[in-house]
């Protein structure tokens, strides 16, 4: 099982990148990600990791597949501190990398994100 962790449901994903995802880990749950304030302090955030923490054990406990990971992407702070705790508690932890592509058009940036693979850290 492959928990998204992000701010993008993975039924907005490319095709690409689902079937990679179902691939390596079964299948894909999403936990929507919690919103930040830029104004919360270090305990505050961690804090937060920590109640994380206890949904993906819960979401772990249902998981039949032996390859079970944690896909985080978002506020750095957040991903940094629950990325340090899922670590210690040997949960995978993996990110999913992009050629980000930029083109002009009409005066105007467009920006378009090509997924590539998942890493493990």
């Amino acid at each position: 099982m492959l928990i998204n962790l992000s701010n993008h449901p993975s039924n907005n994903w490319s095709s690409q990148q689902l079937n990679a995802a179902k691939r390596k880990f079964g299948k894909v749950v999403d936990l929507p990600f919690p919103l930040i304030s830029p104004k919360a302090n270090t305990k505050q955030v961690t804090a937060k990791a920590e109640k994380y923490l206890l949904k993906i054990i819960d979401l772990l406990k249902s998981s039949d597949d032996k390859n079970n990971a944690v896909h985080l992407m978002g506020e750095f702070t957040f991903v940094f501190l629950l990325g340090q705790i899922l670590k210690k508690k040997k949960i995978a932890v993996v990110f999913s990398t992009t050629n980000r592509i930029v083109e002009e058009k009409d005066g105007k940036k467009i920006v378009t994100f090509n997924f590539v693979r998942f890493r493990e850290v």
